[in-house]
This record gives structure tokens, C-alpha cells and sequence, in this order.
């Protein structure tokens, strides 16, 4: 295996000029980074990164905890994380949560240990000792999607209450008023805010939101399926499910089907997080789409600020609502309570 030494001699230049051409620094000639560089191809030198991490006291590697590696959500998420970090010069290490916070601590335990520049993590509860310890020593981090109230550290979100309200109105305009939510986790603050978002939305037209309309999801098709259940069952049953997260959506539909109804001829549905799935179910369905990708490179960004002494911020960017077939064709114009409320956050599709 070729060492820096080497490309020194092929290039003829000396280490310290073939250090400094590896690590961008700007003093060296362009002469010379070209004949560095053309060196490092010809030998196939590749630097120890162990080394110069001992050496800089930075490894050029981010951590990264998602909640669920299942969900299309945080996959997407991870892709943009990975992609924009590249782009900066840092590698990424991930770990899946798997909804689980005892989990997420051991990912979090583990990217310290390995001496991670700075650490992502969409919390799977509202709080971690080991992750406010790791705050409190100084560690980068950025909370991206979910955060942990209290804690002096950036997020990077996105804001869903004017798409709820957008959805909302299109589920009022459409004649509906018996509206239930598959919620999340009521420790993650994406559980809570969105239940309540869509009960102030409802309050907005009078609509209420009984306790048996409310069902406790925990971000997985299993809990869908099984809260729907429940609604279905119910002596009254919804006219709508507005499940809180994608998988909880299809765990929704699954049981809907399972006993030989229709969407949304028997019932309505719509999603928060719309996935590329959505388009291709029968029919498509209704759903709030959060700007993923823009979400994943706030994140690295802001981490990076943080890493490299600037000052990072946090960033919220907005939802929006794609409407399809999954609550039914507008039959007149949608009524409206007086005074209300509205946004531009909706995209109408033909799916």
C-alpha cells in the first residue's frame, strides 16, 4: 500500500506539501496539487483516516439517529443527510431507533464512543439523559424532525398546522364531520402537536374531536390497523381517519379493506407524510407532504455551523397538502365558517 511518502517522491514535492494539498489548504500551487493529486490516483494512495483524526481531533464523521429505517419518511431523510454531508467532506453513521428509546441511547452511546464530529437525531421521546449529558458536554448536535423541549439545541422541522387546516376545510367542503386521528407517541412532540392542530383546525368549524375519535398510534402499521379497528367499531363510527404518520395510514387501510369496505366510498382517509406509495394505492390517497429533502440538508448544514464554530439556527419549513381521491370528489363549493383562516400550502393532484 502506497504511504504519503510515496506521493511525495512521484510528485516531487515534499509530505508537508502533499498534507496540505489533502486537506485544501489554499498556500499550494496549482502546479503542484496537480501533480499531487495525479500522484494519489497513480498509486492509489487513500490517507488513514484514524491517523488524522488523532492527529486534528475531528474524524470528518456525523452520527445519525432516525426513528424508523422502515419508514419512507426518515429513509428519504437519511438519503439527503448522507448526500449533503458528502458534499461538505463528512461521512455518516446511522442508527435506527426503531421507535425505541432504549435503542436510540445505545446508537447515541456508540457514535460518541466512536468520536463522531457531531451528532443528528430525531428523538423518539421527550427526553434522554444520555443525550442532554452529551448537550451539556459540549457535543454538536441538531434535533431534525423532533426535538426535545427545553433543550438549547437547534431543529430543523417542518411546520404542518397550515396544511392540517388546509385538509380540514377540504374534509368540511366535502361534507364530512365525524373526524378521527390515529395519533403518535404522546412523549414525541410531532405526536402531540399534530393531534392538536387538527382539533384547534376542527374548532375552527365547530367540528369536535370526542375522546373515542382519538386513538393512540405509535408511528407503526400495526397500531393503524388496530386504532381503526376500534373506530370501526365504534356505535358511530368516523367518517374520516386522518392517521398521523404514512405507516400508521396503511396499517388504516389495510384494516378498512380487511373487512370488505371502501375508500372512500365507506369511509375516508388521508395521511401526514405523504410517500410515493400514495399514488399507486386505490385509489390515492389524500396526504400532507413535508419538504423532506430541504429538511435532511437544513440539518447537515446547521451541524456542520456547529461544528466548524459558526453559529448554527434553527429552521422550520412548511408543510403542504396533496389532495387526491381518498376523501371523496367535491359534489358542491366548500362551506366555510366565518371568519376563517386560510393558507396556500395545497397542491391538488390528478392521481
Amino acid at each position: 500500500m502506497a504511504s504519503i511518502k510515496d506521493v511525495a517522491a512521484a510528485a516531487g514535492v515534499s509530505v508537508a506539501t502533499v498534507s496540505r494539498v489533502l486537506n485544501a489548504h489554499p498556500s499550494v500551487s496549482a502546479d503542484a496539487r496537480t501533480r499531487v493529486l495525479a500522484a494519489v490516483d497513480a498509486l492509489g494512495y487513500r490517507p488513514n483516516a484514524v491517523a488524522r483524526s488523532l492527529r486534528t481531533d475531528q474524524t470528518h464523521t456525523l452520527g445519525l439517529v432516525i426513528s424508523d429505517v422502515l419508514n419512507p419518511y426518515f429513509t428519504e431523510l437519511a438519503r439527503s443527510v448522507e448526500e449533503e454531508a458528502r458534499a461538505l467532506g463528512y461521512s455518516v453513521i446511522i442508527g435506527n431507533a426503531d421507535e425505541r428509546p432504549e435503542l436510540q441511547d445505545h446508537h447515541v452511546r456508540n457514535l460518541l464512543d466512536r468520536r463522531i464530529d457531531g451528532l443528528l437525531v430525531s428523538p423518539t421521546d421527550g427526553g434522554s439523559p444520555l443525550m442532554l449529558d452529551a448537550v451539556r458536554a459540549g457535543t454538536p448536535m441538531v434535533f431534525v424532525d423532533r426535538w426535545i423541549p427545553g433543550v438549547d439545541v437547534p431543529v430543523v422541522r417542518a411546520d404542518g398546522r397550515a396544511a392540517v387546516r388546509d385538509l380540514v376545510a377540504h374534509l368540511y367542503g366535502l361534507g364530512h364531520r365525524r373526524l378521527a386521528i390515529i395519533a403518535g407517541p404522546a412523549a414525541t412532540t410531532t405526536g402531540s402537536e399534530r393531534v392538536e392542530a387538527f382539533r384547534a383546525a376542527l374548532a375552527e368549524y365547530g367540528v369536535p374531536l370526542p375522546d373515542a375519535y382519538i386513538g393512540q398510534g405509535d408511528f407503526q402499521a400495526e397500531s393503524g390497523r388496530r386504532v381503526t379497528d376500534r373506530f370501526l367499531d365504534l356505535p358511530q363510527p368516523p367518517e374520516v381517519v386522518f392517521a398521523a404518520d404514512n405507516l400508521m395510514a396503511l396499517g388504516a387501510l389495510d384494516a378498512v379493506r380487511a373487512r370488505g369496505l371502501r375508500v372512500p366510498d365507506d369511509i375516508a382517509l388521508a395521511a401526514f407524510d405523504d410517500i410515493p406509495w400514495f399514488v399507486h394505492t386505490d385509489p390515492p390517497v389524500t396526504a400532507i407532504a413535508q419538504p423532506t429533502g430541504e429538511l435532511g440538508r437544513a440539518a447537515v448544514r446547521a451541524l456542520a455551523d456547529r461544528i466548524e464554530g459558526r453559529a448554527p439556527r434553527s429552521v422550520t419549513l412548511p408543510a403542504r397538502l396533496v389532495v387526491r381521491r381518498s376523501c371523496g370528489a367535491p359534489a358542491r363549493p366548500p362551506q366555510s365558517p366565518s371568519p376563517v383562516r386560510r393558507s396556500t400550502s395545497v397542491q391538488r393532484s390528478t392521481s
